[in-house]
């Protein structure tokens, strides 16, 4: 169960949240709130599935997709760093050739598969690397060879991707209707790289299930912790707080903050409002933009992203003979855990000194489960905070004009 705790008073409007909760449960894009509860046996045993022979007969596995379509799981498996042999990379997500290289090296002759992952199939930054990986695969292994390699996740009846998928007989997965992108990260769109990567993907989505179930067992409806969270962001940007720093004193949650970014930025920034979602990784950037934040602009507040139990593996300072040379033997044989959160400590107490707004979220620890409840709760805080300030959580039209420009100017006969 995710931990909200604020320094100043939090006055949710009991009222304004109820009818923004009612919007939300009524929307066609919400499939994300209730996720947790459906029975998905068959679905997880073929992802499990699938997840096995990639594993058995791959060494890499390519996932091709950008925005939702992998910021979501490339996040968690870059927290967990599971081990396995299978590596999982990631393509589509720009359109670098020098990345799309690099990639190409890292496989050289080596087996892979490729997860494509897109609703339509013709976005053009993975539908550009899926042609590349696709041309690839059929050199190395024939058409039909190629095919059983290739694991689309897509629109269950429509678009490009799927009726590639049928025509060719590829692995297919579904995109469910209802959940948008940046909302996907529990669906097959996360769960299958997960799987293979080796993270357990029970645990991640009991970990979504039980936040939810925690939200229904509150008796009191301004405790629950996501509406205090939304309450609090829009009480602080009815103050001309627009800029929201996530902090964290841990380097593994750096591409979580990315994921965080999306969902809040896409949801939230529309009709010229909106919070502006940054993110920083402390201590390394105390050292670079600490100073801005300890005495910069008064427009930010920040939300620490914390953990109670950070790691199993630690390491203690080594005692060194002879003299005190670097000043460090009143640290000696002290955990690097415990100076790390001592460091998170008092960077919060000096930021709240600064006069910057400080919220905490504390996750047990960074575990599959954790980290399942925390994807729901910021999923369900950010659709809140979007109704409560008036704007559509689950459509993203800025995006789509640098997309319409772009096929202008490509010579697209798509172009509108």
């Amino acid at each position: 169960m995710i931990k909200f705790t604020s320094a100043q008073p939090i006055a949710v409007n009991v009222n304004n949240v109820d009818v923004a909760l009612s919007q939300i449960r009524n929307d066609l894009m919400s499939g994300w709130l209730t996720l947790p509860d459906l029975d998905r046996t068959a679905e997880l045993e073929s992802i499990k599935s699938a997840a096995s022979r990639i594993q058995s007969d791959s060494k890499f596995l390519v996932c091709i997709g950008i925005g939702g379509s992998y910021l979501g799981h490339r996040a968690l498996i870059e927290a967990l760093a599971p081990h396995f042999p299978t590596k999982v990379l990631f393509a589509g997500n720009s359109l670098s050739p020098r990345s799309l290289q690099r990639i190409f090296d890292k496989i050289g002759d080596a087996d892979f598969s490729v997860n494509i992952i897109s609703k339509s199939g013709t976005t053009l930054e993975p539908a550009l690397a899926f042609r590349f990986f696709k041309e690839k695969l059929q050199k190395k292994y024939g058409r039909e060879g190629a095919a059983q390699r290739i694991y689309a996740t897509a629109d269950a009846n429509r678009g490009a991707l799927h009726g590639e998928s049928v025509q060719e007989g590829y692995t297919r997965f579904v995109i469910p209707d209802n959940i948008g992108g940046r909302y996907s990260a529990l669906t097959a769109v996360g769960l299958l790289p997960l799987a293979v990567a080796g993270v357990n993907i029970d645990d991640l989505l009991a970990g979504a299930r039980e936040e939810k179930a925690s939200y229904s067992a509150e008796s009191n409806f301004a405790h629950v912790a996501p509406i205090q969270y939304a309450s609090a962001r829009a009480d602080l940007l009815s103050q001309h707080y627009d800029v929201e720093v996530l902090a964290s004193f841990y380097p593994e949650l750096q591409l979580f903050s990315e994921w965080w970014k999306q969902l809040f930025g896409e949801s939230e920034g529309k009709n010229n409002q909106g919070i502006f979602p940054a993110s920083v990784t402390y201590t390394t950037d105390l050292h670079s933009l600490g100073q801005y934040l300890q005495e910069g602009r008064r427009n930010i507040f920040e939300t620490f992203l914390e953990i109670e139990q950070p790691s199993t593996y630690d390491l203690a300072v080594p005692s060194l003979p002879g003299a005190d040379v670097d000043g460090l033997q009143y640290l000696e044989n002290r955990k690097l855990s415990e100076i790390n959160k001592i460091a998170e400590q008092a960077t919060v107490v000096a930021h709240r000194v600064g006069e910057i707004p400080v919220f905490e979220l504390t996750i047990p620890d960074l575990s599959a489960r954790s980290l399942g409840a925390l994807i729901y709760f910021f999923e369900y805080a950010c659709a809140l905070s979007a109704k409560l300030s008036g704007v559509n959580p689950f459509d993203q039209p800025g995006v789509e004009l640098y997309k319409s420009n772009m096929l202008r100017l490509l010579g697209s006969p798509k172009a509108s």
